[in-house]
């Protein structure tokens, strides 16, 4: 586990590098536009949140638990994420093409964080839809030619892998705090929470997905993946596993 420093440090390091060269000119063509574009623009406008709430509640969670250097670490995550809504609005500026206001799945998961006042399920929401993101980002990326939006899914998709890690961590803190009955209860919650958001993202967005050579049963299998990785590393089913496949080498 690391510390609330050390992601501080990592998120101030990570600002610092450039990945995308914005004097490429994109190459999108017509039909991959068709395909992509209003995934593009909703997600885009997802990940422009001020994220209020998480701080909100990121205060209140670092205040309890003594651990201010939590909150600044939140800000630099959420500052990150704001990037990418930044770095998407820039690219769907540069093929023309207006950004959204709304969007039905954005208003959607607004309206759920709005009502969540719980560090645990903020942590569960986001590392969620972060692991939805990975995919949505590599089935962009695989769904197009342009190479200026290649770099861009390929920028987020290196800070979503440490925002996965940097959520799971927490989640494994708040979650070991709890009794035996407490865990039990919140591994088979995690779960079914886990596979319910993971399929509106897919209705939400199954053509870009279908379009970066995903099928439903091939998006849910890597979501499932995704998903038994995060209850091994909070249980320490991870560890345990590594242990006997070890005694059973030697």
């Amino acid at each position: 586990m690391h510390t609330s420093n050390y992601w501080v440090a990592h998120f101030k390091e990570n600002a610092r590098h450039k990945r995308i060269n914005w004097n490429l000119t994109p190459t999108i063509t017509a039909d991959e536009v068709d395909v992509i574009l209003p995934s593009l623009q909703a997600w885009q406008l997802g990940e422009t949140s001020e994220g209020r709430q998480l701080i909100a509640v990121s205060t209140k969670y670092a205040n309890t638990t003594g651990d201010p250097e939590y909150l600044e670490a939140v800000k630099l995550f959420i500052k990150e994420e704001q990037k990418h809504g930044n770095n998407l609005g820039r690219y769907i500026d540069k093929i023309g093409k207006p950004r959204l206001k709304r969007n039905w799945g954005d208003s959607l998961f607004r309206h759920v964080r709005h009502f969540n006042a719980s560090m645990e399920m903020w942590t569960l929401t986001v590392i969620t839809v972060e692991s939805a993101a990975q995919i949505f980002y590599q089935s962009l990326k695989d769904a197009t030619g342009c190479r200026l939006l290649k770099q861009v899914c390929t920028d987020i998709l290196i800070d979503e892998a440490y925002h996965i890690t940097f959520q799971t961590e927490r989640l494994a803190t708040i979650y070991n705090s709890t009794n035996s009955f407490g865990r039990a209860a919140r591994a088979f919650a995690y779960r079914y929470f886990f596979y319910a958001t993971a399929c509106v993202v897919w209705f939400a967005h199954k053509n870009l997905f279908k379009a970066g050579g995903n099928t439903f049963e091939s998006y849910v299998k890597k979501m499932r993946y995704r998903q038994h990785k995060t209850i091994a590393t909070i249980t320490n089913a991870g560890v345990k596993q590594v242990k006997a496949n070890y005694a059973n080498s030697i």
